[in-house]
């Protein structure tokens, strides 16, 4: 996202949650298309707006509505208007929309709350489908043996406590407050804006994925909206291919998912959290000592990480003042096991990073932990490139000053955010499923890494310009000519070449019979689609 993202100011680097590299000038308040007003008529549209039901509302170009639908979160893709969109309410109108759309010769493209998508995905100059208004909740415990209560120093857990069924246009932010006031956890993403559709179609990393799988691991059962009209619920006894390619295969590739049921976990008690900061003279012993930590910790599901480096500022004086590396997570168990793993990070920097550091690590409730570790991205510009990091290829002290030597050539600009790259640390769970039981195929990786670079929307357009051509240099410096094979789905990267293996591995072959079979004449279709 990175994201998710003030990690660069407050726990990693700034690399957001869920666009890349589209158009290189600043947004344009672009129209749709003229040959999309030949093909569509006006009564084409009204018989749409008659169609939907009452929870659902058709909003076109000069509608006081369609602005702020129109606009990505990522507003390097303001410019990609869409010709109409509906506001979903319903699975029904989602069904309505999608064969509307396929009459009317015109691409459907979903998007779940604000539009994450790195790359712009979640823009269309066709037919968008707003998920937002499909915001429903309903947890159901199951008690009995199905459920298992353990306790990690102070906090108990009864895992697998019930389901949870959400709607698509549920946000991270709209489970936390079940977790604050319940005690209800699913593993979510660290941004309170981004959908828990992106964030389950493609994976789901957080801060507890170690603990309990990705959001994807979680998934009970989806239902699915295919190209042809047809409905159908997907899970492990019906459908199941789909599931599986909806478990990491990433959003917009087989139909529109409307609603997600999650396994849920039950809270009770108080983790560790911990916030640490240094300047960026202490790049290479924090980098070196994160990364035999989280090896160490590959299999201890309790401890998570996120590390990196980054910048902000303008000029040359202030982009080497706020040039910093940082890591943050939480730890499932006691406050004395957590300072034993921090303390080879602990014990690095000048007395007074030691001192706050130190005063950093803390008990807090599960839900004030979701508050402290969340990070809120400006609505700005911004582009993004990931690798997924194994024991082969995690980062050595050549690679880590030169990174930090790139960083400080960084052109800067006005977006807070700045620029950096973090390392979100994976194993645990995650790891302990194989690589072909869904389609996220990245079961062996240490961390996946985001490198991030962000601009304003008011920068002159030789910033982005400079921004856009610092990024793969700052990636360079990283990796050299030959970067790690895979790359994180969520984080999508138009400049990649052999994505297809990249994201998916050797389940891409899989993955592209579940869209023959689903989507035939591929109408849910993008750049990096499934089958393209």
């Amino acid at each position: 996202m990175i994201n998710r993202r003030n990690v660069l100011r407050a726990g990693t680097a700034g690399v957001l949650g869920t666009e890349v590299l589209a158009s290189q000038s600043p947004p344009a308040a672009a129209t749709p298309p003229p040959d999309v007003a030949e093909r569509v008529s006006r009564r084409d549209w009204e018989l749409l707006a008659q169609s939907l039901s009452s929870r659902s509302t058709l909003y076109r170009p000069g509608d006081p509505g369609y602005p702020p639908l129109a606009l990505p979160f990522n507003h390097r893709y303001a410019g990609i208007r869409p010709a109409g969109i509906v506001a979903c309410g319903a699975t029904r109108d989602v069904r309505t929309a999608v064969h509307w759309a396929r009459t009317a010769g015109l691409p459907a493209v979903p998007r779940s709350g604000l539009g994450h998508n790195y790359a712009g995905y979640s823009a269309t100059t066709g037919l968008l489908l707003n998920m937002a208004r499909m915001k429903t909740i309903d947890s159901t415990p199951v008690p009995g043996p199905r459920s298992r209560t353990r306790t990690y120093g102070r906090i108990k857990v009864v895992h697998d406590a019930g389901t949870i069924t959400v709607g698509a246009g549920v946000t991270n932010a709209d489970l936390h407050p079940m977790l604050e006031d319940h005690g209800i956890f699913v593993p979510t993403g660290r941004c309170p804006t981004v959908g828990v559709a992106g964030l389950v179609l493609g994976g789901g990393i957080g801060f507890s994925d170690k603990m309990f799988g990705l959001t994807c691991d979680r998934l009970v059962s989806t239902t699915v909206v295919l190209a042809d009209g047809d409905v159908v619920e997907a899970c492990q006894d019906s459908h199941s291919d789909l599931f599986w390619g909806c478990r990491g295969g990433a959003g917009n590739n087989f139909g529109v998912n409307t609603s997600f049921t999650f396994q849920y976990e039950q809270f009770q008690g108080e983790v560790g959290f911990y916030r640490l900061s240094w300047s960026l003279d202490s790049a290479l012993p924090v980098m070196a000592a994160a990364q035999r930590i989280a090896v160490d910790t590959l299999h201890n599901k309790r401890f998570h990480l996120r590390v990196g480096m980054g910048t902000h500022g303008v000029t040359r004086d202030e982009i080497r003042a706020n040039a910093g590396v940082n890591a943050i997570g939480q730890y499932y168990g006691d406050l004395e096991e957590l300072r034993d793993i921090l303390a080879p990070l602990l014990a690095i920097g000048t007395a007074d990073e030691r001192a706050a550091n130190n005063a950093s690590v803390r008990e807090v409730t599960p839900g004030e932990a979701s508050v402290l570790l969340s990070a809120t991205t400006p609505v700005r510009q911004f582009a993004a490139k990931s690798a997924v990091l194994t024991t082969r290829t995690l980062l050595t002290d050549e690679q880590v000053a030169a990174a930090a030597e790139q960083l400080l050539e960084w052109p800067g600009s006005d977006n807070e955010d700045g620029a950096g790259f973090a390392m979100f640390a994976l194993g645990g769970e995650i790891n302990q499923v194989p690589p072909d039981a869904t389609a996220f195929v990245h079961r062996d990786a240490v961390f996946i890494l985001a490198a991030e670079t962000s601009w304003a929307d008011y920068d002159p357009p030789r910033v982005a310009t400079a921004n856009l051509q610092w990024l793969p240099e700052f990636y360079h410096a990283l990796f050299g000519g030959t970067p790690p094979p895979h790359s994180y789905q969520n984080f999508p990267d138009p400049t990649l070449k052999d994505w297809r293996r990249a994201y998916y591995g050797a389940n891409y072959d899989r993955l592209v019979r579940v869209n023959r079979k689903y989507d035939p004449t591929n109408f849910f279709s993008y750049p990096q689609a499934i089958g393209t």
